[in-house]
């Protein structure tokens, strides 16, 4: 029975895919990705998100909207619609460096914070607001002024990925590539670590400073194994293995080479291995391999859930809305980028975290 014309309009608003169609003028507006990801994306469901990523292309311009794109993202986003890719501070940087009036974070919430935290005069959209993060979420602020309590004197180092309550309450923030140099730069015998675990551990080799770890771990990363890694050996002889340091130890252990995305990045454009497998989210592969088709990528399918919520379907409804919009308060903000315009001021180390 169809629909009263309300509810088509409704449905129309709810789903912006419903008027848009895979037509001549959109195949030549977005030939020229398509030709990038003619390997990676099947005609069928290129079909679909075409006249999707023509739209939002559209509608950056008429919005005045920057899209900046988490490493993790699926590749019709990564290389589709993005006006940068990176890590979510690089993400955050990008933004308030550009003269955009929008930015459009597809990344998950700690990183659309960052984004507002650097550009607290700009609109912030994140196209899912439930798009979180386990390891994030591992911590708040109330649990760092406790440790405070605990170990008093004692500074406090927070991972970027952490919610602003969290960083307006520790000394410094740091990224996976610089998070040695930041501890070290303390100049103490201890430092509180939060709030990966497994990160800590792997500064903790690499470092004389004792770190007071936090429990927090990424569910994507803490998956992996060491037994997974000499699989992929033998199943694969002669594979170069290339792991994130959010990842177990005994998986550190395994690898050929332990560093941040772009540290893996990099690896792969300077070596150029013949096979390799990155230890790391799933989409990060099928995003590199566009870039790298000498490669052979073994892809490993540890998905990261909130990175996933984001989509094309949704971004286009963000932009056409200007919603979701992330809010902080200004007080919070600003507390919470001491910490970061501190970690600024060392550097970030040899390669976005």
């Amino acid at each position: 029975m169809p629909g009263t014309p309300a509810r088509d309009t409704l449905s129309a608003m709810s789903d912006p895919t419903t008027a848009l169609e895979f037509t001549p003028a959109v195949e030549a507006a977005t030939a020229a990705i398509r030709e990038r990801l003619k390997d990676v994306i099947p005609d069928v469901e290129w079909a679909i998100h075409a006249p999707l990523i023509a739209r939002i292309n559209e509608l950056k311009q008429e919005r005045n909207a920057t899209l900046v794109v988490h490493n993790y993202q699926t590749p019709e986003i990564f290389h589709g619609v993005a006006d940068y890719t990176g890590d979510s501070l690089g993400m955050a940087r990008y933004g308030a460096d550009t003269d955009a009036d929008v930015i459009v974070v597809c990344g998950v919430r700690f990183m659309a914070e960052t984004a507002k935290i650097l550009s607290p005069d700009k609109t912030v959209l994140l196209p899912d607001m439930e798009a979180g993060c386990s390891l994030a979420a591992s911590i708040t602020g109330e649990d760092v002024r406790r440790l405070r309590e605990q170990y008093p004197g004692v500074p406090v180092v927070a991972y970027v990925n952490t919610y602003a309550d969290v960083r307006a309450e520790v000394d410094i923030c740091c990224t996976s590539a610089n998070a040695v140099q930041v501890v070290e730069s303390l100049n103490a015998d201890r430092v509180i670590f939060l709030p990966d675990r497994y990160l800590g551990r792997y500064v903790e080799t690499q470092t004389d400073v004792e770190l007071i770890n936090w429990d927090g771990a990424c569910e994507v990363h803490e998956r992996f194994t060491a037994d997974e890694l000499r699989g992929y050996r033998a199943d694969f002889p002669g594979i170069e293995v290339i792991a994130h340091p959010e990842c177990p130890p005994d998986v550190l252990e395994e690898a050929d080479f332990v560093g941040s995305t772009s540290g893996m990045i990099r690896y792969v454009g300077e070596r150029r291995p013949e096979k390799v497998v990155m230890i790391t989210e799933c989409s990060m592969s099928d995003n590199v391999a566009v870039e790298y088709p000498d490669v052979d990528f073994v892809r490993p399918c540890n998905l990261c859930p909130h990175m996933k919520r984001i989509s094309l379907p949704k971004i286009l409804r963000s932009l056409e809305t200007l919603s979701p919009e992330v809010e902080l308060d200004p007080e919070l903000g600003r507390r919470a980028r001491r910490s970061l315009d501190r970690m600024l001021a060392i550097g970030r180390g040899p390669g976005q975290g």
